[in-house]
């Protein structure tokens, strides 16, 4: 289980501001919805927990789409349209 993670809990941007900032051992104060987030240390088997445990809560999300542009904002643009009813 990733640090941070809430099984079954709502995804919300701040729910990914949380996870992201979990995994990096940051606040989530620290991450602004335009960061770079591999400028803050995210690599990709932390993007690929990130993705198991938001594909678990409801997303339907892949590495491909998340890394090519690593932005809370972007992300949760994504996510958002993506979460299963």
């Amino acid at each position: 289980m990733v640090t941070g993670e809430r099984p079954g809990g709502e995804l919300t941007l701040e729910r990914l501001r949380s996870d992201v900032a979990a995994v990096l051992f940051e606040s989530p104060d620290e991450i602004g919805d335009e960061d770079n987030l591999v400028d803050h240390g995210l690599d990709s088997i932390r993007i690929m927990a990130l993705i198991q445990q938001w594909n678990d809560a409801g997303a339907q999300v892949d590495f491909a789409t998340l890394a090519e542009r690593p932005e809370l904002a972007h992300w949760w643009a994504v996510i958002s349209g993506s979460v299963r009813g």
